[in-house]
């Protein structure tokens, strides 16, 4: 079972990451290995603060799950830990990302890149596309972290993107060994700034 890291806006989301680690609990689903990280000095460099996430908060994680809400792009302390997640450190290494979208984004598009995933969570959907436009991505996905976006429009990495409805547990279990299994792989992109401030 998966070592998991949610990494969510506790102001709004907090009743979304306790349902979620709930229900991971009681199916057998994921080892939840969150951390509240409390305050994180604004004045920090920004490798200290990718290195207190990663070494003091995301250790011993493999998968990040971002639940995505409507105000979860503007909070810094998401940017940090995701940017943690992805970075390949000497202690600890990259993780998988799966990202979730909270039904207040009133999002039902989704990014695939595996087949498995296709066939299993979305067998619906006859055929599919692919996106290469920047200004797409923000149109369909308005409410996804700018460095979620960055990522998606790299060739060699793979992010799945799902929305809350389709979590049972089979579909969660195949997203966390896709992103699990992937994760050495990933290219990320990590050369925006971390954010050093909430709001737009």
């Amino acid at each position: 079972m998966h070592r998991v890291f949610v990494s969510y806006y506790h102001h709004d989301d907090q009743r979304y990451k306790d349902a979620l680690v709930t229900w991971a609990k009681d199916n057998q689903v994921f080892e939840d290995g969150s951390v509240d990280t409390g305050d994180i000095p604004d004045d920090w460099d920004d490798e200290t603060i990718r290195e207190t996430i990663r070494d003091e908060y995301l250790r011993e994680t493999s998968v990040t799950v971002l639940l995505v809400g409507p105000n979860t792009k503007h909070r810094k302390h998401v940017d940090w830990e995701i940017y943690s997640s992805m970075y390949d450190g000497k202690k600890n290494k990259k993780s998988g990302i799966v990202v979730v979208l909270l039904p207040e984004t009133h999002c039902t598009d989704c990014h695939i890149p595996y087949d498995n995933e296709k066939a299993q969570i979305y067998p619906e959907i006859p055929s599919w596309f692919s996106i290469d436009s920047r200004t797409e991505y923000e149109k369909r996905y308005p409410d996804l972290p700018e460095r979620i976006i960055d990522n998606l429009m790299e060739p060699d990495v793979k992010i799945s993107i799902v929305s809350w409805d389709k979590l049972t547990p089979s579909n969660m279990r195949l997203l966390l060994d896709n992103a699990y299994e992937n994760r050495t792989s990933q290219h990320y992109n990590l050369s925006r700034r971390m954010r050093r401030r909430n709001g737009n």
